[in-house]
């Protein structure tokens, strides 16, 4: 884990005005809420392309929020940052979400800010051309995230289980060095960790076409009990989001430049996956249906707590936010 801190360079003068005039308690909409503080358990990573771009263009500062960003490299390590109270909200998948709802914890799914499909990156010398290829190969995945469920969907998809294969648990950040010692045949995760190993290790290495497997949404939780303190925040935060999104999309090519720059990428190593990630704020029915899928999928692999059940994600998925702050994000049945 390390902690960033936004860097006046990064922001327009129009938030530097915002900040100062806050500071005098004249920040307009914001002046009532400019002591609105919070920390963000951030997975650093395009993935989280709509709160980077919160916080270094200050969109946050505008809507009168302090905004502390602690990042990691997985979506469960910021879930279970705000379950043990080291952040209030957290960018998380639906992996993690699925495994504390099924543990009953009282988590408040307020948003999804992303979509991508995970990707499946081999050694040159593996004779991995065709998904049934994987039979006998080492292949190395990221436990109680969204890639231990893109494998076991892979390895579904090829006719194949996992006593078919070797599964190694490991860091996204361990998986290049493994490849590169030989150690695992294959790694299977989200970008920019494919690309990154492309760029190090070149004609050594080659990606396994699996366009469609499986795409992993990225989202917005906090507990249930901070939500209720703090509505006020929470609806700055999501308009601090959706803000950002409408940047990005006015400004597609600074925004490659700022999240690239922010996850410490190349900027020539994001541009060409930037398509990859669909970055909306919504909740829909399609995350309803990936709640679904995915919590039966723990229930069908017994990859879940004792006596769980399919939980109720009608009481985990919160929509009175989001509605409140952009009626037309919200597209589900009920509301």
């Amino acid at each position: 884990m390390f902690d960033t801190r936004s860097r006046w360079g990064r922001r327009g003068p129009r938030a530097i005005l915002v900040a100062a005039a806050a500071l005098l308690g004249l920040a307009g909409t914001g002046a009532g809420a400019a002591d609105m503080s919070a920390r963000l358990a951030q997975n650093l990573s395009p993935i989280s392309g709509v709160t980077i771009v919160a916080k270094e263009k200050g969109f946050f500062e505008e809507h009168g929020l302090d905004i502390a960003v602690s990042n990691f490299t997985s979506g469960k390590q910021c879930l279970n940052t705000v379950l043990g109270g080291g952040a209030e909200i957290a960018t998380t998948a639906e992996a993690p979400t699925t495994a504390a709802a099924m543990s009953n914890q009282p988590i408040a799914f307020l948003a999804r800010m992303e979509y991508s499909d995970l990707k499946t990156l081999t050694r040159a010398d593996a004779g991995i051309a065709e998904w049934a290829d994987l039979k006998g190969k080492k292949l190395a995945f990221t436990a109680g995230t969204g890639s231990e469920v893109y494998t076991m969907s892979l390895l579904d998809k090829a006719g194949l289980t996992a006593d078919d294969v070797s599964l190694t648990n490991l860091r996204p950040q361990d998986m290049l060095p493994a490849l590169l010692a030989g150690d695992i045949d294959a790694f299977n995760i989200w970008e920019p960790h494919v690309s990154n190993a492309k760029k190090v290790l070149g004609d050594q290495v080659s990606e396994l076409d699996t366009q469609g497997v499986y795409s992993e949404t990225f989202n917005i939780v906090v507990m249930k009990d901070y939500l209720e303190e703090n509505p006020e925040l929470i609806r700055a935060f999501l308009a601090a989001m959706i803000d950002a999104e409408a940047w990005m999309k006015a400004n597609r090519e600074d925004a490659i430049t700022l999240v690239a720059d922010a996850a410490g990428m190349e900027r020539a190593d994001l541009a060409p996956i930037w398509d990859d990630y669909v970055f909306h704020v919504t909740l829909d029915q399609k995350q309803m249906d990936v709640l679904q899928a995915h919590a039966q999928w723990r229930l069908d692999s017994g990859n879940h707590p004792p006596d769980a059940t399919m939980p109720d994600f009608s009481t985990v998925v919160v929509p009175g936010p989001l509605r409140d702050v952009a009626p037309d994000r919200v597209q589900l049945p009920s509301s």
